[in-house]
């Protein structure tokens, strides 16, 4: 048996033992009642694996069949290009909104965190005169600089801050599911390696990271009250549920609203 296989089997081993040390919550909660819109503007790292309609589709395993979902996403696109294009705003002239998810890249290098900043105190207004409320979507720096997820944390963090609105930290939850491989004497390489498709973009496990970040802080849903399953995806239960362990300490160490701590 290959080095490589044997780390993946003691991977396999130690998700077990994460995700069987867990409380879980009940999966099959009642549907909810209304219906919330939420329209999402980034860029390939929100079109890769279609976050959104994973968000949708994980939000019916629990019977929540109230999310619609429209996503507007460009490649390399930044907010500044969303909002200049116009064609973006159009979106806000269409209906009523809920929730409006803003992503770009990392932004982790100061003037790109002064660029995050501006660009969603730009849109905040508009997103409200839709109704909605702007939710800052934390991504995840490049596998090359593993050393930017703190910046990249604050980047999105003081983002929500300016525009008083939700911080989603996707990005923390992907450091957090490293961390337990390095809890259990495992290299974090190893679990990057299973959220990073090419460097940058995510696998469908790192879109599913993501997207049940954005569910919790959306919908309410803990993470730990899902189904052990990825819609469409193949996977080990045992790697979901350490995938949702992951994402329910992000989320319990990043409150929803910032601002309220200022």
């Amino acid at each position: 048996m290959s080095s490589r296989t044997l780390l993946r089997a003691a991977r396999r081993l130690m998700f077990a033992l994460v995700a069987t040390g867990c409380s879980l919550g009940p999966t099959t909660p009642p549907a909810l009642a209304g219906s919330r819109s939420v329209l999402f503007i980034g860029n390939s790292l929100t079109y890769s694996n279609s976050l959104p309609t994973m968000m949708q589709a994980i939000g019916q395993q629990v019977g929540d069949t109230t999310l619609s979902v429209v996503m507007v996403a460009m490649p390399d696109f930044a907010l500044s290009d969303h909002y200049q294009q116009g064609t973006t705003r159009d979106w806000f002239r269409r209906r009523t909104w809920n929730y409006v998810v803003l992503q770009q890249g990392s932004s982790a290098l100061p003037e790109s965190q002064a660029h995050l900043r501006a660009w969603s105190l730009q849109f905040a207004p508009i997103i409200r005169e839709a109704g909605a409320e702007p939710v800052l979507f934390m991504v995840w720096p490049m596998s090359s600089r593993l050393f930017d997820f703190p910046n990249v944390a604050v980047s999105y963090r003081n983002a929500a801050i300016a525009v008083e609105g939700i911080f989603a930290p996707a990005g923390e939850a992907w450091v957090a599911y490293a961390r337990l491989a390095t809890e259990q004497n495992l290299p974090a390489t190893l679990a990057y390696g299973e959220l990073y498709a090419d460097g940058l973009h995510p696998t469908p496990l790192g879109t599913y990271l993501s997207a049940i970040v954005l569910l919790e802080r959306i919908s309410g849903f803990s993470p730990t009250s899902l189904p052990a399953i990825i819609p469409g995806v193949p996977v080990q239960p045992a790697v979901v549920r350490a995938l949702q362990v992951a994402a329910a300490q992000a989320l319990a160490a990043n409150p929803r609203y910032p601002h309220r701590l200022q």
